[in-house]
């Protein structure tokens, strides 16, 4: 994950916005079609808090973590194009500046990708990849249903995947002296 968010140039408007759009996406873990769907207005900045709509157009509140912040706040100011009547938070870099697309957001992701030297991965790899983070941690799913926005355990439970190396200290030896990745196969 951080290479895929520290291979950005900085220095244009371009790498701001999508430094600030990646990151977004791994701290909040939101859906692709959701930060692109963002507005100006669904920023408080004085709250740290940013409105996001998600699936069935339910609409939620969620606290704005400062490293996005940061990252939002540098595209905004300084790289973000001025004049265009256009609402939406995140823009297109070429005249006339148009809300991002969700195939406009692939499009970034295949290019942070391979500036990163990963395989080409989507927005949804991202969000799985903080929930992973976030088992990893110690986590519950419920916890992690929270933070993912999930109506329903069953849809975070894809996320409780048995890791082999992490259940090694606490299995015991099988009676036929099978090791435990016999078993799990």
């Amino acid at each position: 994950m951080e290479a895929l968010l520290g291979g950005h140039e900085t220095s244009t408007h371009t790498g701001l916005r999508d430094k600030a759009l990646l990151t977004l996406l791994a701290v909040l873990g939101l859906r692709g079609a959701e930060a692109a769907a963002l507005e100006l207005t669904d920023l408080d900045w004085c709250a740290g808090l940013i409105t996001v709509t998600g699936k069935g157009s339910r609409t939620e509140q969620l606290p704005l973590p400062a490293r996005a912040g940061k990252a939002m706040a540098d595209y905004v100011m300084h790289a973000r194009p001025t004049g265009t009547g256009c609402t939406a938070l995140f823009l297109t870099d070429r005249r006339p500046s148009r809300q991002l697309t969700a195939g406009a957001l692939r499009q970034i992701m295949r290019r942070a990708c391979a500036r990163a030297g990963i395989g080409n991965a989507g927005a949804h790899r991202v969000r799985h990849t903080l929930a992973t983070d976030l088992l990893r941690a110690g986590a519950s799913l419920p916890d992690i249903g929270q933070v993912l926005r999930h109506r329903s355990q069953l849809a975070t439970s894809v996320y409780a995947k048995i890791d082999p190396e992490r259940l090694r200290p606490l299995s015991r030896t099988w009676p036929s002296g099978a090791a435990i990745e016999d078993v799990l196969q």
